[in-house]
């Protein structure tokens, strides 16, 4: 690409970004307001529009005498609200990401020294749990990843995904959704809904020095007219009737990650399992665990030191573990 032609491109994507920063507020803004804001024309206005309309699928709404304005209000993510005084770590901030977990790992293995953390407005490749497509919207949800050095081999990894749940509803429940809770292993649901998902990736020797990627899905925004998702969900903002702030919801976040994870390091999760349990929605349900084309039928008993499932099966007490674990209400169909 020669020189000039990614200069274009470059001055382009800045437009796109400032304009979505004025029309952030959902409220009209006149053509020609948007042209001086921008230093450009208003027929050179419409354009970027168009562009930014098809480019992020944000729907644009145009009234004669009025201007334009975004079919519903976006809160976008400030890196330097992100990065300020008392923050635990550094925030990477970007506009779109392959996913974000991919980019720590690209960043840990250049040398970069975590703890620090990634987020981006959009994932163009999301990855949830067993290899499925978390569906990533622009700038409508949270897409969250941490970076994390762990020195105490096994046992600090013990019910590390677990405590990272603990973190996530303490942010959700924070923001008033007192209704949230814990689905074994890795999600959080209100309602039987999916609002969170957390998938961890470790790289290294666990035995000894490794680093642990920590990616953290949010259902922020996001409208039910924008996705089609192929199971249940909720978001932060369906469920509160109000336009989550992200970058607040980032700060808690990440300090509720810094509490639950020097509380793990210290104390182990045993000292955590009883919280856990607690906040676990089917705690002493009959539910179905789906491991490849084995199903098991059990009552919950709750969770083990390490963070294993404890169920009831035919009246005798077993645990299981491992990623590919799949959980189940009996009665969901």
């Amino acid at each position: 690409m020669h020189g000039y032609d990614a200069c274009l491109i470059v001055s382009r994507t800045q437009h796109m970004l400032t304009l979505l920063k004025l029309l952030q507020d959902g409220r009209f803004h006149s053509g020609q307001a948007l042209g001086a804001a921008l230093g450009v024309s208003r027929s050179a206005v419409w354009k970027q529009l168009q562009q930014l309309e098809a480019e992020l699928s944000l729907p644009i709404y145009k009234v004669r005498g009025r201007g334009y304005r975004l079919q519903s209000p976006l809160s976008l993510l400030d890196s330097e609200a992100l990065n300020k005084a008392g923050s635990p770590w550094a925030h990477r901030v970007f506009d779109s990401l392959d996913s974000t977990n991919a980019e720590v790992m690209r960043r840990l293995a250049a040398g970069e020294v975590p703890p620090f953390a990634v987020v981006a407005e959009r994932q163009t490749e999301g990855r949830g749990r067993r290899g499925r497509r978390w569906v990533s919207p622009y700038a409508q949800n949270l897409y969250y990843s941490l970076a994390l050095r762990i020195n105490g081999g096994a046992r600090q990894l013990e019910g590390l995904s677990l405590v990272i749940g603990l973190a996530v509803l303490s942010t959700l429940r924070a923001f008033g959704l007192v209704d949230a809770g814990l689905k074994w292993p890795n999600d959080l649901l209100v309602n039987n809904r999916k609002i969170a998902g957390i998938l961890l990736e470790l790289l290294g020797d666990p035995a000894d020095i490794c680093h642990v990627v920590v990616g953290i899905g949010i259902n922020v925004n996001m409208q039910s007219s924008v996705v089609d998702i192929d199971q249940p969900w909720t978001s932060m903002q369906s469920e509160s009737g109000t336009l989550i702030d992200r970058n607040a919801l980032i700060a808690q976040l990440s300090a509720c990650l810094e509490g639950y994870l020097r509380r793990h390091e210290l104390e182990g999760f045993s000292a955590l399992r009883e919280e856990w349990e607690g906040g676990h929605l089917w705690q002493g349900k009959p539910v179905s665990l789906i491991a490849g084309v084995q199903k098991i039928q059990g009552r919950v008993l709750g969770i083990d030191a390490t963070g294993a499932l404890r169920l009831s099966v035919d009246g005798e007490e077993r645990a299981y573990s491992g990623g590919e674990l799949s959980l189940r209400l009996s009665d969901d169909s």
